[in-house]
């Protein structure tokens, strides 16, 4: 009997314990980092927003020129089955994509490569842990870790180039903050590892429009500011300006909307979670239970 209680892995058409999944130590996903993926939450054995979702993984697959020989309406059904496989009710589901294992040994010619697909889900994981939560993120901005410019890594085609990010990590926990979020070259903050980050002033709420992903849960948060009655802007938006605001908060798949306490030396909200802040993540656990924004499930 296959134990399934870790998670589940689809590799070449099977679905295996997640810990019996593995790549070639060849694969360029591996040596260069040549890769897309995204991540999908799956809540009271529902997905959410899972049509976004796969959009946004085709069009990463695009941008980097990655074609796996698997449809969308294929993929959704891999990731069904291995969460009905799983039998996991809540669960972090990723589909990836890689350049796969040069055909010609030696090759620096990424023409070379057979692409493949693989995906896997593990128990429902929370990038800002439920203490945190709680309390608000406590997140550092380096002076001297500048985020990868946007010229250089395709922000929005999600991958796994986070050497900026793991530098950035070492120094926010050395210093005593939860996680880290960084600066472009012009001073305006960016992102943060697996989140992007908004500020609430008055009534309007900002999150930046370059060197940043474009999340799933960024755009569900700006869909329900704008229910709420919020304005909403998206552009370049400097430090000073977040250290300014009235609330800061984070917008991640692995935990929706969270409130942010300090952003560097910073507090907001008496170091707590803000009024507005809280709003929006109540609305947001409101939405993860619609019918028109969820898929069920089928489990065994």
């Amino acid at each position: 009997m296959q134990d399934f209680t870790s998670g589940a892995a689809y590799m070449n058409g099977r679905i295996m314990p997640i810990g019996d999944a593995s790549i070639s130590v060849t694969d360029w996903g591996l040596t260069h980092s040549d890769i897309t993926y995204d991540v999908v939450p799956v809540w009271n054995g529902r997905f959410f927003r899972l049509d976004d979702y796969l959009t946004r993984f085709e069009a990463s697959m695009a941008a980097l020129r990655l074609s796996v020989g698997v449809s969308s309406e294929e993929i959704r059904k891999a990731l069904h089955a291995i969460v009905a496989q799983s039998g996991l009710r809540q669960s972090y589901v990723a589909m990836v994509a890689s350049r796969g294992q040069p055909l010609i040994p030696g090759t620096r010619d990424p023409r070379h490569c057979k692409n493949h697909f693989y995906a896997w889900c593990v128990p429902y994981v929370h990038v800002f842990q439920p203490d945190v939560v709680e309390r608000g993120a406590h997140i550092h901005v380096p002076d001297a870790i500048r985020r990868i410019p946007e010229d250089s890594v395709n922000p929005r085609a999600k991958n796994y180039h986070w050497g900026d990010f793991t530098e950035g990590l070492f120094e926010a926990k050395e210093n005593g903050f939860d996680t880290v979020a960084l600066l472009d070259h012009a001073g305006n903050l960016t992102e943060g590892p697996g989140f992007n980050i908004f500020a609430i002033s008055g009534n309007c709420i900002k999150t930046p429009a370059r060197h940043c992903l474009e999340g799933i849960t960024r755009k569900t948060a700006l869909e329900i500011a704008e229910t709420l009655g919020f304005e909403t802007e998206i552009g370049d938006i400097p430090l000073t300006d977040f250290q300014a605001a009235d609330e800061v908060f984070a917008t991640t798949s692995g935990g929706g909307p969270v409130g942010v306490a300090r952003l560097g030396t910073t507090r907001f909200s008496n170091d707590s979670v803000g009024p507005k802040t809280a709003l929006i993540r109540k609305t947001y656990w409101e939405w993860m239970e619609r019918p028109d924004m969820t898929e069920e499930i089928h489990y065994a």
